[in-house]
């Protein structure tokens, strides 16, 4: 009997984090300058069209299909979800209720896409976009696939895998370590790889439109309804949990971040409160459904002050996370990641569960750390090789947009470079 009720929510949700990727289009390309926007969000669209065909092909056979020492799917398994796929997804065993499956891979193709365009962010103003669309594809599959399947897909780093100890076995509701650490890692070796912008650190590099950003961060949080609660597969109990603590925790994490800064700085910012809502976004993504909404309370405010003091130690150490995906999706996903050991409300430590859901959360944000920052590296060091990362300085600093799209998003802009292509 196909339960019509879950499929319209996992249809529903779906289309909430698809949205979320032309949402972060905008939270992204608010916060680079006038001359860069459009490459900015081009990336954001970019990911949509090459994960968008590629799920479909190989991710979804990568992701869930049959395990290859419970590492990867086997990508020819389900390629072109054939083969082996199985077109309904059994809810209860008991009555026989499913859901037609290529809903779930619709589902689970929009958290594919919406990581892989987390990680642009990190290098923002400077890279060809043919480079960034090769190693989208790349990397996706070398280190999203793998991770998704781990993760979910019955792997190495799920419930059947090695890393359960008595009653405590890995939690990731909806993508802290898949998601956020994976491209919170992804983000610092790129810019690493790639390098800083041309003025980093002597230069004002502000955000150009703040609205934009505010925009963003707003569309985020409306699709996270969709990521957080539509990862309870079901319009139940589970899912109103998940969306009360993902409201509770970002309105904490917004708190913590403009508390933070005001102490800090003397001001509390629009740009603060947009960051601090992707900030407890983030943190209560892997713990929605297994803390209380007191418990994501703590997680978001946490993660909020976390992420604001994180966000300048590019300037301390030399790396040019140019729109802080290091400082705040890193941060806030090890956090959102390891509070579960102390505020998973049946195994955590704060709740009479022991030691050992903390160890187990620990050892898989350390294994996601590692696996992705390997990965990254290797497919990173080969497109710097094969095509090369960066764009000319004239192109940096003229404007990528123009440059490497032939538009400008502003005409003053546009007037710009023609006065200087004049007089030069």
């Amino acid at each position: 009997m196909l339960d019509t009720g879950v499929t319209a929510w996992m249809l529903v949700s779906a289309s909430l984090v698809l949205l979320m990727t032309p949402g972060l289009a905008f939270f992204y390309g608010g916060m680079v300058r006038g001359k860069s926007v459009l490459n900015m969000m081009m990336m954001s669209f970019g990911a949509i069209a090459v994960v968008g065909v590629i799920y479909v092909l190989w991710g979804w056979s990568m992701s869930y299909g049959s395990s290859v020492g419970g590492i990867f799917g086997n990508p020819f398994d389900q390629f072109g979800l054939g083969g082996s796929f199985d077109p309904v997804t059994v809810l209860n065993e008991d009555t026989g209720a499913f859901m037609p499956t290529i809903v779930d891979v619709g589902f689970q193709a929009t958290f594919a896409i919406i990581t892989v365009a987390l990680v642009s962010g990190a290098i923002a103003d400077r890279v060809k976009f043919g480079s960034w669309m090769v190693f989208a594809a790349v990397w996706v599959t070398l280190s999203y696939f793998p991770l998704a399947h781990m993760v979910w897909g019955g792997g190495l780093l799920s419930d059947e895998g090695p890393f359960v100890f008595g009653d405590a076995a890995p939690i990731d509701f909806a993508g802290g370590t898949v998601v956020h650490i994976n491209a919170g890692v992804a983000a610092l070796v790129l810019a690493l790889v790639v390098g800083k912008r041309k003025g980093f650190g002597t230069e004002p590099m502000r955000p150009h439109n703040l609205p934009f950003v505010m925009l963003g961060a707003a569309l985020l949080w409306f699709g996270w309804f969709g990521f957080n609660g539509g990862s309870a597969y079901g319009a139940d109990e589970a899912a109103g949990l998940a969306w009360v603590n993902t409201t509770t925790a970002t309105a904490a994490a917004i708190l913590g971040w403009l508390l933070t800064e005001k102490i800090r700085d003397g001001h509390a910012t629009s740009l603060g409160a947009a960051s601090g809502v992707v900030a407890g976004l983030v943190a209560i993504t892997p713990a929605a459904g297994d803390v209380s909404p007191l418990g994501a309370i703590v997680v978001g405010a946490v993660a909020g002050a976390l992420s604001a003091l994180a966000v300048g130690l590019k300037y301390r150490f030399g790396y040019d996370d140019s729109l802080d995906v290091v400082g705040v999706h890193l941060v806030a996903g090890l956090w959102g990641t390891v509070a579960l050991g102390f505020l998973a409300t049946e195994t955590g430590l704060f709740y009479g569960g022991g030691l050992a859901q903390l160890g187990v959360q620990v050892v898989i944000a350390l294994v996601a750390i590692a696996f992705s920052a390997v990965v990254t590296l290797v497919v990173a060091l080969a497109v710097k090789a094969t095509l090369g990362w960066r764009v000319t300085e004239e192109s940096e600093v003229g404007g990528i947009d123009l440059a490497v799209h032939g538009e400008t998003a502003y005409e003053t802009i546009a007037q710009g470079s023609v006065i200087k292509e004049v007089r030069a």
